[in-house]
């Protein structure tokens, strides 16, 4: 009844149009909000957690990257049951007010230096608060959509609110790259980092407008009329068997991989070019920028297609295409950014040799462990320098790092206070730094020595990869659940795979880097949850496209 309901009311090409528009720029505003935190990560761990070294300030600004993710699942619940039992318009009215302010509320906190670890604290709660919105923005704004648009143009229709993760990604690094320029590198760390935070005062108003003049969606409103909303979604959506079962298929079918494929793309991509591959900041935001620029039409042809093809063979496409390149396209990155580095790595290998059974596991993405064993704290500089090694057993109780047979001795730092440790680690860094520039290292990347073709090819390969699932997936979400729980069960897997597959990918990716001393070990974690989504999407997941919704 909802289904033909929405037939007889669908709207028209241009009240569609308004639709789309009005939810595409709000969902927009709220992926700019979310999305400056990650592109200025590097800033970020100086500013709120300078009582860490390096190394360990990085890991835990991404590990705070990664706590907002980790509480969408939980907006997710909160707003989807509220969508599907009070309206969809409601819902995501409140998720964009509430992070515009806790995106503005970010930019006016103070820093490490002047309020101690109050400054993280706060941060930690305004990032719970962004992820909590997000958790129940994107889901709404895909239904509103979908529940607007005709049967045999749903993934064209929802592929716009696909494509504004690619206009939120634009402006945030558009507005960085021009802050940065106009300010300077020094001016811009120092403070100007804040005015991205701040402008979003500016595009909350405007979001919230333009959403106030919507009305509710014709399905939504049939099954009001009807008398037939969930008393219950949560309930409905999680614990009656069918439906659960396509929420699991959902998440290993393709949001696993979705986690996986996107954020390696747009956001572990930004780690590996800087911190590991040593590209100059700037010239990642303007690579990124350029792979974001090209994603966005990207999504849109991907999404017609689906209407054409269907949404599987489409998004299939996509994981396989990104589970065959992982490997061979970082190592080809790499040459091509810096072949100084990969050259020198080949010609004068780096070993730390250690006592293996004082190594620890240098995953702490709370940023409140001290890693102090002579071991930690070599591997934590090789990982921090973008360095790859490999690790031999001293015969003595000394440990030292070798490059090309120039042995650095590295000090142990177990029984210091957080503040000698970052001292000890310092002084070794100097020492190190000498080595390495000696046996040839480059202390960064040479742009002028940068092979763009290949460079851009890979990433732009990888763009189109995470494209071609991402594009289609809100129709194909949509199409799997009825409209009486659709909120609720639909934004629960989105969420999961990409709050917690996605969110947490750039961190631990960088951990395993920091654990094996392999510059590549970390696609593993991406590797894995895209090779689940292939062998669950050809075996489970059954095509919906054109379907009219239930």
């Amino acid at each position: 009844m909802a289904g033909e309901q929405q037939g007889r009311t669908a709207p028209t090409t241009t009240g569609l149009a308004r639709v789309i528009a009005a939810s595409s720029t709000g969902t927009a505003f709220e992926w700019y909000d979310f999305f400056i935190f990650g592109s200025l990560a590097q800033i970020i761990s100086k500013t709120f957690f300078a009582g860490l070294d390096a190394t360990a300030s990085l890991i835990a600004a991404l590990g705070l990257f990664a706590a907002g993710f980790a509480f969408r699942p939980l907006g997710a619940i909160l707003f989807g049951s509220l969508g599907d039992r009070m309206g969809r318009k409601g819902a995501f009215l409140i998720t964009i007010s509430l992070m515009g302010g806790a995106t503005f509320l970010i930019g006016c906190l103070p820093t490490y230096a002047t309020a101690g670890w109050i400054a993280p604290a706060l941060l930690i709660v305004l990032r719970i608060c962004q992820g909590t919105a997000l958790g129940g923005e994107y889901g709404g704004a895909a239904i509103y959509v979908a529940e607007h648009a005709p049967a045999d143009g749903r993934g064209l229709a929802t592929s716009w609110i696909q494509s504004s993760a690619a206009f939120g990604l634009i402006a945030a690094l558009g507005v960085i790259l021009l802050t940065r320029t106009l300010l300077g590198e020094e001016a811009f760390a120092a403070w100007g980092w804040r005015v991205p935070f701040l402008l979003s005062a500016v595009l909350l108003a405007i979001s919230i407008w333009l959403r106030t003049k919507l009305a509710e969606s014709p399905a939504f409103t049939a099954l009001k009329e009807e008398g037939n909303l969930s008393k219950a979604p949560l309930r409905e959506a999680f614990a009656e068997r069918e439906s659960l079962k396509q929420v699991g298929i959902a998440f290993f079918a393709f949001m696993c991989a979705q986690g996986a494929v996107w954020y390696s793309t747009f956001f572990y991509m930004q780690v590996f070019l800087e911190k590991m591959v040593g590209l100059p900041g700037r010239t990642v935001n303007e690579v990124v920028m350029a792979m974001v620029l090209v994603s966005a039409p990207l999504y849109i042809l991907f999404g017609w297609l689906s209407d054409k093809w269907g949404r599987k063979p489409v998004m299939l496409a996509g994981m396989i295409v990104a589970l065959v390149a992982y490997f061979p396209g970082y190592h080809a990155i790499a040459r091509a950014a810096n072949p100084a580095l990969i050259a020198a790595q080949a010609n004068t290998p780096v070993t730390v040799i250690t006592r293996p059974q004082t190594c620890s596991v240098q995953f702490d993405p709370a940023g409140t462990r001290h890693f102090a064993t002579a071991c930690d704290i070599a591997k934590s500089l090789l990982a921090g320098s973008g360095i790859s090694y490999s690790v031999t057993v001293s015969e003595r109780d000394a440990s030292a790092i070798s490059v090309g047979g120039n042995l650095v001795p590295v000090p142990d730092g177990s029984g210091l206070d957080a503040k000698g440790v970052k001292a000890l680690k310092a002084a070794t860094g100097e020492k190190l730094k000498a080595a390495l520039t000696a046996a040839g290292y480059p202390a960064s990347a040479d742009v002028g020595q940068v092979d763009w073709f290949t460079l851009m090819a890979w990433l732009l390969l990888f763009t189109a990869a995470a494209c071609a699932l991402y594009g289609p997936m809100a129709a194909a979400l949509v199409e799997m659940f009825p409209t009486r729980v659709r909120y609720t069960a639909m934004s629960l897997p989105y969420h999961v795979g990409t709050g917690w597959v996605g969110g947490f990918l750039p961190v631990t990716s960088f951990a395993i880097v920091a654990i094996t001393g392999n510059l590549y070990a970390g696609l593993w974690y991406a590797f894995a949850f895209t090779a689940i989504s292939v062998v669950t999407c050809l075996l489970l997941y059954k095509e919906t496209s054109g379907q009219p919704l239930t």
